[in-house]
């Protein structure tokens, strides 16, 4: 149904006339003759009647008049474009990435939510086997990670273009002398990997000249490789944001450039296109995607 005909029904019954009704909803008299010729055929009622130089409701429309005018404002409410204050946002937001991001995101983010958002929650739900299913069911929110890694159905922006870095602990040994590739190598490592693999890019640069580090320890994140570097004479090699985000909350760690090349990192939002008009979303991706580019 037209739900203006709601509106021109409420006029009639208010106005008691097409003639007043027209001039009510700005329309000319023979448009608002033929509105109630609509609303007559959609309700299955004459809804007026002429008793003699008197326009008369018909019990039907007698009965409806209560109704129409809640019916009106709720249909009006719902079509009006939410107001969205994130001081009165009361919800969850599942945020997927590695233990490294949610560790560096995690104070700048909490900030922003005690600042704006009181009622916000956010949950650091950890990576795993990622698929579009998560997010495109409303799971998970916002997948953080690598860009393109979820398929073309998600949207994807890129907030954050990076590089690895080495970083050891204050008067480490191997500040003694310049970091070239073999004095790099000949370091004891503690690799970071999720799934456990002590040899990744870095090996692989290593290997094109004729090197091989030794890696006693393997990590299942860089912010735990930086943790056993603080404590040891090991050298972990991390995401640029990992290292500047434990320097920054006081870490004794000095950073230093790679000696090898080593893959661009890129890390990107991506979300399903069903939230991407969500208010709600709209703000906690713009948070991520500010806090994610002061990394």
């Amino acid at each position: 149904m037209d739900l203006n005909l709601l509106v021109a029904l409420d006029a009639l019954l208010a106005e008691g006339s097409v003639t007043g009704a027209a001039a009510r909803l700005n329309k000319s008299v023979p448009a608002m003759s033929r509105t109630l010729d609509r609303l007559r055929k959609a309700l299955d009622d004459p809804l007026f009647v002429r008793a003699g130089r008197d326009f008369l409701p018909t019990a039907r429309a007698d009965a409806l008049k209560p109704r129409l005018g809640a019916l009106i404002a709720e249909a009006e409410a719902l079509m009006t474009p939410e107001i969205f204050d994130p001081a009165r946002l009361e919800r969850r937001f599942v945020v997927r990435c590695g233990d490294d991001l949610a560790a560096a995101l995690g104070p700048a983010l909490a900030q922003a939510i005690l600042a704006e958002a009181p009622g916000l929650s956010v949950v650091f739900a950890p990576e795993g086997e990622e698929d579009a299913t998560d997010l495109r069911e409303g799971r998970v929110d916002v997948d953080i990670g690598a860009p393109g890694a979820l398929g073309p159905e998600v949207l994807t922006q890129t907030a954050l273009r990076d590089r690895f870095v080495g970083a050891a602990r204050r008067g480490a040994p191997i500040f003694a002398a310049p970091i070239d590739p073999a004095r790099y190598a000949a370091a004891g490592h503690v690799a970071s990997s999720r799934r456990g693999r002590a040899e990744g890019p870095i090996d692989r640069a290593l290997a094109a000249l004729g090197l091989r580090r030794r890696t006693p320890l393997t990590a299942a994140s860089g912010s735990a490789a930086l943790a056993i570097a603080l404590l040891s004479d090991l050298v972990a090699s991390v995401p640029g944001f990992a290292a500047r985000a434990a320097i920054a909350r006081g870490a004794a760690l000095t950073m230093f450039e790679l000696p090898v090349e080593a893959p661009e990192l890129t890390i990107a939002l991506s979300w399903h296109p069903r939230r991407h008009e969500d208010p709600a979303q709209r703000w906690m991706r713009e948070k991520l995607r500010v806090a994610i580019a002061a990394l």
